[in-house]
């Protein structure tokens, strides 16, 4: 049986795990508020409604695609497509090609960037490995002008960086949105999350700070994770009306 992601890929090590999806959706929620096409995730209404909601719902698409057999995540990331080609239609515009790979160097950058974090320090051969899965999910979604290798990819996406992250309003509405579901307490812990895992010029735009809080608590984290407590620490960290979806991020303990 075929497999998009083949079982022993490393992106089914990160995408198994609870902690590491929620470093990638605290680092994306930082860089999509920032995004020059933010409007669109406005458009609908959704993400500024329900952000914790939405990332449920993203990560759901995304393990239908890194766990399924090849047909059925191609159908996955077809209905994704479809998605946005009716919204597209509802608002009689197109979203631009590079918001499109702007949100697929989104997942390459958090996944490995939260994997490192968390885990271990990612091989060249593992980071292009992870690279591959999403430009191979960029190519049937019919996104253009895909870089063909992780090291090509890095200089593109520091130009995407430069040219596509902007304050704006509804930069300053989605994270007075991000503090109103979280709480005040949860909502400092996402900025020092974010703090960790986003580039240079996002930490600087959002003026998140230089150095993150959470820096030293990492280690003790990794620690927790030996000896099975870290759920502890996701109890107090996370919402609980979001505790069994949380639990259910875990494949690989």
């Amino acid at each position: 049986m075929e497999y998009f992601v083949d079982k022993d890929s490393i992106v089914r090590k990160i995408w198994g795990k609870s902690d590491t999806i929620l470093f990638i959706f605290a680092g994306a929620s930082a860089e999509f508020a920032l995004n020059r096409a933010v409007d669109w995730l406005y458009f609908t209404g959704k993400l500024p409604a329900d952000p914790l909601g939405r990332l449920f719902s993203t990560v759901a698409y995304a393990r239908q695609i890194v766990f399924a057999k090849k047909t059925d995540a191609e159908t996955t990331i077809d209905k994704i497509t479809s998605i946005h080609k009716s919204i597209e239609k509802a608002r009689a515009s197109s979203i631009p090609d590079w918001a499109y790979r702007d949100v697929l160097f989104m997942l390459i950058h958090y996944s490995i960037a939260a994997y490192e974090l968390l885990e271990n320090k990612l091989t060249p051969a593992e980071k292009q490995e992870a690279y591959d899965v999403f430009y191979r999910m960029g190519l049937r979604m019919g996104i253009p002008e895909l870089p063909s290798t992780y090291v090509d990819w890095l200089p593109v996406r520091q130009q995407h960086l430069e040219k596509d992250l902007v304050l704006s309003e509804y930069s300053l509405d989605l994270y007075k949105q991000y503090r109103k579901h979280l709480g005040a307490f949860r909502y400092a812990v996402l900025k020092q999350s974010q703090l960790l895992v986003v580039p240079p010029l996002v930490r600087q735009l959002l003026k998140l700070g230089s150095v993150s809080l959470l820096r030293p608590v990492v280690p003790i984290y990794k620690f927790s994770k030996i000896i099975n407590a870290d759920w502890l620490i996701k109890v107090v960290l996370l919402p609980k009306a979001y505790k069994k979806q949380i639990e259910e991020l875990d494949i690989y303990h």
